[in-house]
């Protein structure tokens, strides 16, 4: 089984990132994805040198996908957008339509691209229509159980990779809205890129102080660390082909790390998530995989 490092959900300096993205030519991955996913505001990287990035990870051996904003909400975003359609070389995952009607028409339309999670694909029908615009890779809503996964893959009309996210905090929505910059009384236009102070996140509280969501720029995300760490016999035994570890603040190596380990059978799933508990910035959750409220913890037996 594959192990993909899914885009970076978070803003970080420059330097940080190109760091983060240097220590990855030599981590226990295979897939890398690329871009900025959440917000076109944040420029610390621009699509050029994503595509640098994306040119020396290659050279080290992985697989480099470039993935496309969620919300297109500019003429600006709409040129990126053109440009990761048209660059030629890296597959793209898409997370709009817009980019979906960008790979599939056009006088020579891309056969080859990934269905990234937030198309909102639930039903095996939806998934051949997309399978038939070209898409060979199908990443599954963070919030699907297994047996929903399970279901839809059984019913599809056509072979497609299966990727799950498997690890980071959830991605639950996304508005046009900043709630970062709405956190510090800012609007979003003059946001001064305050997500450049959170590596994680901004955690949000319950009046009791209870860990109720994360805020990131429009992005919402969960409380806790989703984590399939102690789950991976049952995800080895639906068949799926990859799984997607979400970059977090500190500690992203290690936890690829034990993800491979635990996969070559290494060391025991759940000695791997006793391992890695240390190592995440809020506490684990892993209900949504057992079709539970995904704030919950199912240990394994």
């Amino acid at each position: 089984m594959k192990i993909a490092l899914g885009p970076l959900l978070y803003y970080w300096p420059r330097q940080s990132t190109l760091a983060f993205y240097a220590d990855m030519a030599d981590a226990p991955v295979d897939v890398v994805y690329l871009g900025e996913t959440v917000c076109s505001r944040r420029h610390e990287l621009r699509l050029s040198d994503w595509l640098e990035v994306a040119e020396i990870l290659a050279a080290a051996g992985k697989e480099v996908v470039l993935s496309s904003q969620v919300l297109v909400e500019s003429e600006s975003d709409l040129k990126s957008l053109r440009r990761i359609v048209a660059n030629g070389h890296f597959r793209v995952e898409a997370n709009d339509m817009g980019a979906v009607h960008l790979l599939s028409s056009g006088d020579t339309p891309v056969r080859d691209w990934i269905a990234g999670p937030t198309l909102n694909i639930f039903n095996p029908t939806t998934l051949d229509l997309f399978a038939g615009l070209g898409a060979t890779r199908w990443v599954a809503p963070p919030e699907m159980s297994r047996e929903q996964i399970r279901a839809l893959r059984d019913g599809l009309g056509h072979h497609m990779e299966v990727e799950i996210f498997a690890h980071g905090r959830l991605p639950l929505a996304y508005s046009a809205r900043c709630f970062t910059a709405r956190h510090y009384n800012l609007q979003k236009d003059t946001c001064e890129f305050r997500c450049l102070e959170f590596a994680d996140g901004i955690p949000l509280k319950t009046r009791e102080g209870a860990p109720f969501l994360t805020l990131n720029g429009i992005q919402t995300q969960s409380a806790q660390v989703h984590t399939l760490l102690g789950d991976l016999p049952a995800v080895c035994a639906e068949g799926v082909d990859i799984l997607r570890i979400s970059p977090q603040g500190a500690h992203t190596p290690e936890i690829l790390q034990l993800f491979r380990q635990a996969l070559d059978g290494l060391i025991p799933p759940a000695d791997a998530l006793h391992e890695a508990l240390p190592l995440l910035p809020a506490e684990p959750c892993n209900g949504f995989w057992h079709g539970r409220p995904g704030v919950e913890l199912r240990l394994p037996n």
